[in-house]
């Protein structure tokens, strides 16, 4: 029993490590499905089974622990170091959250994967984007993009990366998912929708690192952090949320209307 325990603790640590959390991963995939033609849509959920994107916006977290998916362990993340940029680092030979994307947008265009390969990679792709836009997957390898290094919020001890994936966009707002969408999509105008979607993902990922060399600052080892640090940066989160949906939106529209 006492063995089960430590491993069910330790996958629930590793857990930690990835993505936005789940509400982060939800919000940004209802803003992509509200954002898809009705045709898209269509095709889109035919290819997930008749679930939504919101459905499988998380199951990429728990999959690529299993040993089916394994290999897709690396892809959640891109490191940067200090006194690199993501072209000169060294790429993770596994591959990163930028090459994934790359790689699953030109299979998906293909048109010549089977049903289940197609249903595949969309699973991958919903949960991907939202990766690529929570800042501390853009972190440094030295840290582990933020898993090392442990600040004081509100009095208690995090990780920097738990505190950006999960605990800020929880306190940021108490939406759900929905209520996500509706404050920050519903009311943002086209033109302005139309200018977050442009873009690459290796674009995309160079504003998350931007923000990540913000956060190394402001969040130092052992630092005290509060209600101005979360009013600070709830625009920050607001911000990549919603780009994520757009961008996600904007891939699905490209790839299933061609």
């Amino acid at each position: 029993m006492k063995r089960l325990l430590t491993t069910l603790l330790s996958l629930f640590i590793t857990l930690n490590c990835f993505g936005w959390g789940q509400k982060g991963h939800d919000a940004v995939a209802y803003i992509a499905e509200c954002n898809l033609t009705p045709e898209v849509y269509q095709k889109v959920v035919k290819a997930l089974g008749g679930h939504s994107l919101v459905y499988y916006a998380n199951w990429m977290d728990n999959a690529s622990h299993t040993q089916p998916y394994r290999y897709t362990k690396t892809w959640h993340y891109a490191n940067v170091d200090k006194g690199y940029t993501y072209q000169t680092m060294p790429k993770n030979p596994k591959g990163n959250v930028v090459t994934a994307i790359e790689s699953i947008v030109a299979k998906l265009k293909s048109g010549k994967l089977s049903e289940a390969e197609e249903s595949l990679n969309l699973k991958f792709l919903i949960h991907l984007v939202g990766d690529l836009h929570a800042p501390m997957h853009a972190g440094r390898l030295s840290d582990l993009g933020g898993n090392k290094i442990y600040v004081k919020y509100f009095g208690k001890k995090i990780k920097l990366h738990e505190l950006w994936d999960i605990d800020l966009i929880e306190d940021a707002h108490r939406w759900s998912y929905t209520e996500w969408q509706q404050q920050l999509d519903k009311y943002c105008p086209a033109e302005k929708r139309a200018q977050i979607s442009k873009g690459t993902p290796e674009e995309w990922f160079e504003e998350s690192h931007k923000i990540a060399k913000d956060i190394y600052i402001a969040s130092p080892k052992g630092a005290k952090l509060s209600y101005y640090y979360l009013n600070y940066y709830t625009p920050k989160i607001e911000e990549r949320i919603l780009a994520g949906g757009l961008r996600l939106a904007w891939l699905l529209n490209s790839i299933y209307s061609e």
